[in-house]
């Protein structure tokens, strides 16, 4: 019995410790948003919101990236496709056509 846990201890102490594999490491980021983000967002355009790349990868770090290399590579692409979204469109009309300038009105004296 003391020798079936000697070689019990034995072979945990020679193998070698696996380490978890990054699956992500070394996609580009338009695949690491369209493997992870795209079931959510149709488009990674808007989602920076103005934020910085540093505390922008921080938050994908903690919430939704496999490690910092991930993180940092999807939040420069986000920062870097960070458009604001389009607007409505201006309405041709009156107000928006050039007009001639005023003449100011004239002062009130002796009130």
């Amino acid at each position: 019995m003391f020798l079936g846990t000697v070689a019990a201890a034995a072979a945990v102490l020679t193998t070698p410790f696996v380490s978890a594999q990054n699956l992500d490491a070394g996609k580009p980021p338009e695949k690491l948003f369209a493997d992870g983000c795209s079931a959510c967002h149709r488009s990674p355009r808007g989602l920076a919101k103005g934020r910085y790349a540093l505390t922008l990868s921080w938050f994908l770090q903690d919430h939704y990236s496999a490690g910092p290399d991930t993180a940092k590579a999807l939040a420069a692409y986000l920062v870097s496709v960070d458009t604001p979204p389009p607007g409505p469109a201006a309405k041709p009309g009156p107000k928006s056509a050039k007009s001639k300038p005023r003449p100011p009105k004239p002062a009130v004296q002796g009130q």
